[in-house]
């Protein structure tokens, strides 16, 4: 049998289902406005660094726009003709990426690599513009030859890790064969880098109809190929950036290292700065797409 209730019970109860009720709505209200305030902040601060990268982009693009003229306007020594060619050719490659990839919603791998694919591209035209002479937007007075930004290198290998200290070790305005001494250790790196990350029975396995040297193992683009569609990253245009960059510096190395035509003696320390920073920025380079 139900339960009678008098006229003040029922308003009582009433008041009470109105009270849940404005609680129930209050609640929700504020789940919604807290809701709104997390995406308006999330928005702001995709905005934000969408406009940082981009304001990063333009500073590096404007940096390597006045590198590039700086050296079209100057006379380069004939002991670095065959470098320079490898020098525009490196750029050539960056441009084609920019071509690619400016018309792509690029992913976070993409955006992360974009940044080293500029600096390298900087690094390879302001070094250039200082073995010849010319003004550079770079500085390189605050670090030391000595000093070595290259703390992951020990995880792929610590002999490579070893190699590089007697690196650096050698890079020394008073050593007047230093460049070349640096150099060869640094090409050895490099080589070791891509043949302990990119096995030739890994590179076959993923690639089975990949390009091979005269003695059947994987040319050196194929296992680069390897590397970056591990990554994520796929396209001619990045496999030939890669390609140009590992080029470029190897042209480096003969310089220095050929007796006849090559740039034994002493360097000031800016140009060995220079030199430092391309090699090591190279290799950080390869081990951020080797990773």
């Amino acid at each position: 049998m139900a339960r009678r209730i008098n006229l003040s019970q029922f308003k009582s109860q009433l008041r009470k289902l109105e009270q849940q009720n404005k609680n129930a709505i209050r609640d929700v209200n504020r789940e919604i406005s807290k809701y709104n305030r997390n995406v308006k902040k999330a928005v702001n601060d995709y905005n934000r660094e969408v406009r940082n990268y981009n304001s990063k982009v333009r500073a590096n693009r404007q940096k390597i726009h006045r590198e590039l003229n700086r050296l079209k306007n100057s006379n380069v020594s004939s002991r670095y003709t065959v470098y320079v060619k490898t020098v525009y050719s490196f750029n050539d490659a960056y441009e084609r990426i920019n071509e690619d990839w400016e018309r792509a919603q690029l992913t976070p791998t993409q955006q992360e690599m974009l940044e080293y694919f500029e600096q390298e591209n900087l690094n390879s035209l302001s070094l250039m513009n200082i073995l010849t002479g010319n003004e550079t937007d770079e500085t390189y007075d605050s670090d030391d030859l000595q000093s070595s930004r290259l703390d992951e290198l020990i995880s792929i290998s610590s002999d490579l890790d070893k190699r590089w200290r007697g690196a650096l070790f050698s890079l020394n305005p008073v050593n007047p064969d230093a460049a070349r001494h640096f150099c060869t250790s640094s090409r050895e790196i490099l080589n070791q880098i891509i043949e302990t990350t990119a096995p030739d029975e890994l590179v076959f396995e993923a690639l089975p109809d990949c390009a091979k040297t005269e003695r059947g193992n994987p040319t050196r683009r194929s296992k680069i190929k390897y590397l970056l569609t591990r990554k994520g990253l796929t396209g001619e245009a990045v496999e030939e950036f890669v390609e140009q960059d590992i080029k470029n510096i190897h042209e480096l190395f003969r310089i220095f290292n050929d007796g006849t035509h090559g740039s034994a003696g002493k360097f000031e320390y800016t140009k060995l700065k220079a030199i430092k920073k391309r090699v090591e920025d190279g290799i950080l380079f390869l081990i951020m797409v080797a990773k």
